[in-house]
């Protein structure tokens, strides 16, 4: 397909960060190296805690576990490479590097859309019909559903945009710090009418139809936990508080950045947002399950360089 008239195809884009003044992204740099170090952490310690704690090996940890290894990439595919734009002067990244970190970011993001959900199935079924958890949640139903997970991910984000390819034209300068998916596509050399209502329908099925089934899942929990008597409530409720926190921030910030209406905000407003879904919660997560978590937290406590508080057990124990 011949280009546009006075269009020539980029080799390279440059991604214009947040500032031109080095002071000042060094001292960005040190910050988000603090971000990363306690994102790197804080899930690292979640993943271990949960594989090697056998008495974590249940269904809900499973799940948070993945979680927690989604935030761990999905974390590194953007901060990395921000951290390496943040004392280069140039900004420069290559098309190929560019279309590696959007299909990252798209296929973890989406991952942990389906997650969320997935988790809040679990509180479901765990709240509203628990004498049918041990069938419904058994370790075998668990992990086709994990599978389901990456699976339908990979489908739904990642193979729409193999399908559908952005040529990168000049001017090939991003007002962003990361190579997202929405600002890469308004430097198509073509038209980007057909990668835009793909996008949407996109977003409808990984972000919109996700949040409306855990809507709905609160909404039967909710019933459920009113009929129990009120001693029983605080417990009922103390065991999604967490889910409940995770949903409001990732699907809040998700849904105002791909379905809300992208032509009414400011050039930067999109840069921030992306900040917040990609770098500040992965961050966020397991500080908010370990802190609402009285088992995690009590692990956490225990650990001691030479205590044997955790059976080590590198796989989960099967039905």
């Amino acid at each position: 397909m011949d280009l546009p008239i006075n269009r020539t195809l980029a080799t390279e884009v440059i991604l214009l960060g947040f500032s031109k003044h080095f002071k000042i992204n060094l001292a960005l740099f040190f910050v988000f190296l603090a971000i990363y170090i306690v994102t790197i952490s804080g899930n690292g310690f979640m993943v271990c805690v949960i594989i090697f704690c056998s008495h974590l090996h249940t269904p809900m940890y499973f799940f948070l576990c993945n979680l927690a290894f989604v935030d761990f990439f999905y974390s590194s595919s953007t901060v990395l490479k921000l951290l390496v734009d943040l004392l280069s002067s140039s900004g420069k990244t290559s098309i190929t590097v560019c279309a590696i970190q959007v299909y990252f970011g798209i296929f973890l993001g989406g991952t942990e859309c389906l997650l969320l959900v997935l988790m809040a199935y679990d509180r479901y079924v765990a709240i509203c019909k628990p004498l049918h958890y041990p069938i419904l949640m058994r370790w075998s139903i668990c992990f086709r559903l994990i599978a389901l997970v990456w699976v339908s991910s990979f489908m739904t984000s990642v193979v729409p945009s193999l399908l559908m390819p952005v040529r990168v034209c000049n001017p090939n300068q991003m007002n962003h710090f990361v190579c997202e998916v929405l600002v890469v596509v308004k430097l198509s050399c073509d038209s980007t009418e057909k990668n835009e209502i793909v996008m949407r329908f996109t977003s409808f099925i990984s972000i919109l139809f996700p949040f409306v089934f855990i809507l709905l899942s609160y909404a039967c929990i909710l019933s459920s936990v009113f009929k129990i008597q009120s001693a029983g409530r605080s417990k009922a409720f103390s065991t999604c508080t967490s889910h409940v926190t995770v949903v409001t921030l990732f699907y809040g910030t998700a849904l105002i950045m791909y379905c809300g209406p992208s032509s009414k905000y400011s050039p930067n407003f999109g840069k921030y947002i992306s900040i917040f879904y990609a770098i500040i919660i992965p961050m966020l997560n397991p500080l908010i399950y370990s802190l609402k978590n009285k088992e995690v937290t009590k692990i956490f406590l225990a650990i001691k360089p030479s205590s044997g508080c955790c059976k080590i057990k590198s796989v989960f124990s099967r039905e």
